[in-house]
This record gives structure tokens, C-alpha cells and sequence, in this order.
């Protein structure tokens, strides 16, 4: 039932850790002409002392690329991100949930370490039998200790019908695979029926398009038969926070979802649409996986007491990133802001605590299983209230 897709874990505002040495006073060195110095400054002062004179060529777009990475490492925030052009329109396509990889999520610790998050049932990274909770280790023989998700993501994207070799860690044991890049699509929002009129919406990302589909299947279900929703944000790393919005409306009318604080800007408020289902009963499945934008969600729902939340405490990325393209065609994703639940909690490295908790070692099975039995006792509170 699970879906996964696109490889970087992303909220948007749009529609949403190196050494050297100086070597100095050498034996028949001469004294270099002065560089050109543009109005730029410094910068390109430096670029073309190095362009002149540096052992190793290096080309002024390799430097411009260094420069900006440099100047985000400055930030210490491991969220902002450099995207080169090339990957920059992945990026794009893959919110609007197509791409070119191999069909994983990635997600990073809290050391930078990077994980696969969940992998696209039927895709490449399925076929190679790679699991969520893998470390990546390296990507094309490249080790990726120090680099970004987008970085990482990067490397995993190419064209169809290329090979990527990959070198994983799990459970401590290192694990060798040769992966076939594909074009992949799909749909993050799957609708399943269980006995009882019970319907279960798994939403894998908050890409282009999701909280429509939500909203759809939420209205147009048949309302005497659908007896209870369980909402599955496991292993939901986020996505754009406009679509969190959406998703949340279709339980909600109107009201508070999420506010967020730019730096020299008034906070701003996002709220529900009018007009969501606010009565049949809802349990948001939640794991330390859920992410971002699907902390949104889940956080909203808890606050707004609409909905019960089961699972393990969620990942805790409380911060918005906003992408810029700059001339070239590459872009910046850069942290703009917090965002708050509608009780005014910041998530940032704390997570949404489940109001009835099911540990991660208690295995996916029996998450599942917990969820359908609060569930149950929700539309038997509900039928009893009806029945005065």
C-alpha cells in the first residue's frame, strides 16, 4: 500500500559539513601579475587568481558553483540546498511527481548521515531489493559523508536506462548493488477499502495535484457507507506546505492549519478551506518517517482535535525552505522560516507526540492494526452519540 517517490525532503512556500593549507615563501616563485577585479569585488578577484595560476585547471562555473555551496555551508543549516540546473529541473519535475532515479525518498539524521526513507514499490530501487532504514554509503563510487540530500539526490538522478552503483549499510552489514535509473511516476495519493466502510488514504508526498485528490475522494465517498478514515503519513518526508493546507481542509472548515515567520515580515496565517468533512471519524497513522508538510497535517488535526494520532513520534523538521533560481538556471533552497501548529507548537527537532503511542520495534503490521481499533472506537462513540 505504501507509494514513494521523489528523493529530497522538501516543504516549499511556492503555490509552500572541508580543510587546506597555504603554501608560501617557495624557492623561485615569482610575483604574479595583479588580477582583474571586477565590480563584484573580492569574489571574482579570487576566481581569477586561481583560473590563473592554480596547479589543477578549474573552470569559472566549477568556482561560481563552489562559491554558492560555500556560502550556504555559512549558514550551518543543513536543510539549505545548491541545485545545478540540470538538477534543478528534476526537482521541478518531481513535484509535479515524475522524474528520472530509481525510486527512493531519502531522508538525513541528525549527523548528517543519510537514509533511505521508503522505496517506490515496483521501481528500480524495489527490483534491487534496497529497503527503507538503508544507509547510503556512496553513490557511483563517490562517498555522500558531507554532501546535502540534494546532493545526494542528485547523484541518484540520471537518465533512463543508466546504472548507478550504490553502496548501502543495513543492520551493519555493507550491501553492493548495481541500479538501472528508470522514468517513474506515480500516484502519492492511494484510496483503499476495508471491510466495515472503513477507507484508508496513504498520501506518500505532498507533491502537485495531492490535496485535490484528497479532498475528491474524501467528498465524493458515499458518505452512509464510509464509516471511518485512517490518514497514512508514515514515511512521508513532506513536500509543498500549500498542499498540506489542502489536505487538511478536506477535513476541516475553515480555521487554522499553520502559520509560519519570514524574517522582516508579519506572520502569516494559512488556513483551511471551507467546506471539509467534519464528522467521520479520522485517525492519522503517523511514524518517525512522517515529515515536514505531513507534520502540517498531522499536527493541525491533533490541535483542531479533529483527528486521533497513533503511531511513533514523527521526525520533527519544523522549518520551511523557499527555492530561488538564480541566472544560470541552478537554483538556492534556503530556510525561510518556522511554521507553527494551530496551538502555536514549534515541531522543529521535537516531532508530534501520538495520542496513542505504537513503538517503531512494534513493526508496521501492528501500527496498522492499533490504528483500525481506535478507529473502530471512534465510530462507535460516534454511532452511540447519534443514537442519544
Amino acid at each position: 500500500m505504501h507509494r514513494a517517490r521523489r528523493v529530497v525532503l522538501v516543504v516549499g512556500l511556492v503555490a509552500a559539513a572541508y580543510g587546506g593549507g597555504v603554501l608560501t615563501g617557495v624557492v623561485g616563485s615569482r610575483t604574479p601579475p595583479p588580477a582583474t577585479v571586477s565590480s563584484s569585488g573580492v569574489l571574482d578577484e579570487a576566481a581569477a587568481r586561481i583560473m590563473a595560476d592554480a596547479a589543477r585547471p578549474v573552470s569559472r562555473q566549477q568556482l561560481d558553483q563552489a562559491a554558492v555551496e560555500g556560502m550556504l555551508k555559512a549558514l550551518g543549516d543543513r536543510w539549505s540546498a545548491y541545485y545545478k540546473q540540470s538538477d534543478y529541473t528534476s526537482f521541478q519535475a518531481g513535484l509535479d511527481g515524475r522524474y528520472s532515479g530509481i525510486g527512493v525518498w531519502l531522508r538525513a539524521a541528525q549527523d548528517a548521515t543519510v537514509y533511505v526513507a521508503s522505496v517506490q514499490p515496483g521501481s528500480p530501487a524495489a527490483s534491487a531489493h534496497i529497503l527503507a532504514g538503508d544507509r547510503v554509503v556512496s553513490v557511483d563510487g563517490e562517498q555522500v559523508a558531507g554532501e546535502t540530500l540534494a546532493q545526494v539526490a542528485g547523484a541518484l538522478r540520471g537518465k533512463p536506462g543508466s546504472s548507478v552503483p550504490l553502496e548501502l549499510t543495513r543492520d551493519g552489514e555493507a550491501i553492493r548493488v548495481v541500479v538501472q535509473r528508470g522514468a517513474l511516476a506515480s500516484d502519492d495519493v492511494v484510496v483503499t477499502r476495508l471491510k466495515g466502510g472503513v477507507e484508508v488514504v496513504r498520501i506518500s508526498a505532498f507533491t502537485r495535484g495531492v490535496g485535490s485528490a484528497v479532498r475528491k475522494a474524501i467528498a465524493t465517498s458515499d458518505q452512509g457507507a464510509t464509516t471511518g478514515v485512517v490518514l497514512d503519513l508514515r514515511t512521508n518526508p513532506g513536500g509543498l506546505l500549500t498542499e498540506a493546507v489542502e489536505v487538511a481542509s478536506a477535513f476541516l472548515d475553515g480555521g487554522a492549519v499553520v502559520s509560519y515567520e519570514k524574517r522582516g515580515e508579519p506572520v502569516q496565517h494559512l488556513d483551511a478551506l471551507a467546506g471539509g468533512n467534519t464528522t467521520v471519524p479520522l485517525v492519522v497513522l503517523v511514524d518517525d518517517g512522517t515529515a515536514s508538510a505531513a507534520e502540517v497535517v498531522a499536527g493541525a488535526l491533533q490541535d483542531r482535535n479533529r483527528a486521533v494520532i497513533v503511531g511513533s513520534r514523527t521526525y520533527g523538521k519544523g522549518s520551511i525552505q523557499e527555492p530561488a533560481q538564480l541566472s544560470d538556471g541552478s537554483a538556492i533552497e534556503l530556510t525561510v522560516g518556522r511554521y507553527l501548529t494551530p496551538s502555536g507548537r514549534s515541531l522543529d527537532g521535537v516531532g508530534i507526540d501520538p495520542d496513542v503511542l505504537v513503538t517503531a520495534r512494534a513493526g508496521s503490521a501492528t501500527a496498522e492494526q492499533r490504528a483500525l481499533e481506535v478507529l473502530r472506537g471512534l465510530v462507535a462513540a460516534s454511532d452511540g452519540s447519534a443514537r442519544g
